[in-house]
């Protein structure tokens, strides 16, 4: 059938987000959703790699839980190079932790983009 793709293109998850898959299936099941990014306050690490890796969304980790603050629908902004998430009806800022040495990988678009863009393969 016919893929279903959320109106809505980030998810704001608590601890452990992605727990239980072991498969790049989950991630890449979310970005065929319309997922862009994650903001979690931790992740399960093999969720992480497979959505780093193969380059399916950006997962970014919230300074604190989240999900208490913001409701569905929230319009929201991530600036990336500046490690913050606004919440544009409230105004309200949260940290979000720096991505640190996967960061050039989520830049590229996965693990082989950035093999490739590094002459690596």
């Amino acid at each position: 059938g016919e893929a279903s793709r959320s109106e809505y293109d980030i998810i704001i998850a608590d601890s452990n987000f992605g727990c239980g898959s072991s498969r790049e299936h989950a991630p890449f099941a979310l970005q065929k959703a319309g997922v862009k990014a994650v903001i979690a306050e931790s992740y399960a690490r093999i969720f992480y790699r497979n959505a780093v890796d193969g380059g399916f969304l950006i997962p970014m980790e919230s300074e604190k839980s989240l999900v208490s603050e913001l409701k569905t629908g929230d319009e929201i902004e991530i600036k990336f190079d500046e490690n913050i998430m606004t919440v544009i009806n409230t105004g309200k800022t949260y940290g979000l932790k720096s991505p640190g040495a996967v960061l050039p990988i989520i830049e590229a678009g996965g693990l082989f983009s950035y093999a490739r863009d590094e002459g690596m393969i």
